[in-house]
């Protein structure tokens, strides 16, 4: 097999230029991809723990706490401590956050956009599947 054939190479070569793409996408709201990642979620579901975010978007605990942080300077997220466990932090957007998503969101969808272009719906459904069954397929090995 060539090396431009295999799957891994082909992700990785498509993640990198996602990445770029995206980030240039965000880079008018001085946000990393990252950022806009928990912002995402938290646009859909405030008051999760650091733990649930670091879970819904696939990053490790340390680097979520250490975005958590540089989101917080930046006034677009508060941490409540948890009444029952003192070590949990709660996460909630700030008003400039949440005002942040009118801002953020209809380029960010454009993007999504330009990227499925020439794909029909059916055919984006069936490549999240197969995305999803290889990530199930390796994701413990």
């Amino acid at each position: 097999m060539k090396i431009h054939e295999y799957i891994g190479v082909i992700v990785k070569r498509t993640d990198l230029k996602l990445n770029s793409y995206y980030q240039k996408v965000v880079n008018p709201f001085n946000i990393t991809i990252d950022q806009w990642m928990i912002l995402v979620v938290l646009w859909d579901e405030e008051g999760l723990t650091q733990n649930e975010l670091a879970e819904r978007t696939f990053k490790d605990k340390t680097n979520i706490a250490r975005m958590l942080f540089t989101m917080e300077e930046r006034g677009f997220i508060h941490r409540v401590t948890d009444k029952k466990d003192r070590r949990s932090l709660h996460v909630y957007l700030t008003e400039k956050g949440r005002q942040l998503k009118d801002e953020v969101l209809p380029p960010s969808i454009e993007a999504y956009e330009k990227t499925i272009a020439g794909l029909t719906e059916e055919e984006v459904k069936q490549f999240r599947k197969t995305l999803n069954i290889i990530y199930e397929n390796v994701k413990n090995l």
